[in-house]
């Protein structure tokens, strides 16, 4: 994982892509090393693949931002990811969640609004969480690896947060209070019918297309 790094950070540097050949040279007689790569995400490393980024090819990775420099014995101590997370526990978290990210909201599958050439891949993350009572609980949530990496396209400025919140309506500002308390996004019924359908195979989202058009 630290030549990994390394190769990455020196020889293929940030906003750039490089090809499954590529690795495949550069660590000769290193089985998996495509894992290598991949264990770097959970140290907050950003690498997108054909399946979050739609102008890449199968063949093809992009290195988008370096995280924690694991080549350092004590960052990488200080960041080893913390106990891991059952698939059980994910899919109860994920039902839970609705299937959307609770950062931003976004489904599994589905482009992000700045950016269609990049869809959301969702994963189970233990968060701090603050919860109603103003105390903080590490809780297992859902989120979508852009938010897990703080990967934005324009840093985003609080006074123009606060103007966009000031202009909600009534009910909105009431909802939104109530997001920002828990930590967390709710849903409404129309967000989870709209994931729901969206999870159906081509053939089930049709017949539900023939009975609405009725």
């Amino acid at each position: 994982m630290v030549k990994a790094a390394l190769w990455l950070t020196q020889v293929v540097g940030e906003g750039n892509t490089f090809t499954k050949g590529q690795l495949r040279e550069a660590f000769p007689g290193v089985a998996q090393a495509d894992r290598r790569v991949r264990d770097l995400r959970d140290y907050g490393w950003v690498i997108l693949t054909n399946t979050e980024d739609a102008t890449l090819t199968a063949e093809d990775q992009r290195f988008v931002k370096a995280g924690v420099p694991v080549w350092e014995p004590a960052a990488r101590r200080a960041a080893a990811p913390s106990k891991s997370i059952s698939a059980k526990e994910k899919q109860v978290v994920l039902q839970r969640d609705d299937y959307m990210c609770t950062v931003c909201g976004i489904s599994g599958g589905e482009p992000y609004l700045d950016d269609s050439n990049q869809t959301a891949v969702l994963s189970v993350a233990r968060m701090e969480t603050v919860l109603p009572d103003a105390s903080e609980e590490l809780m297992l949530v859902t989120i979508c690896k852009r938010c897990r990496a703080g990967q934005l396209s324009d840093p985003l400025r609080a006074d123009e947060v606060l103007a966009d919140i000031r202009a909600l309506e009534p009910h909105e500002l009431r909802r939104l209070t109530r997001w920002i308390e828990r930590g967390r996004r709710g849903s409404t019924p129309l967000e989870r019918a709209w994931t729901a359908y969206r999870r159906l195979p081509g053939e089930a989202k049709s017949a539900i297309l023939k009975e609405l058009q009725r």
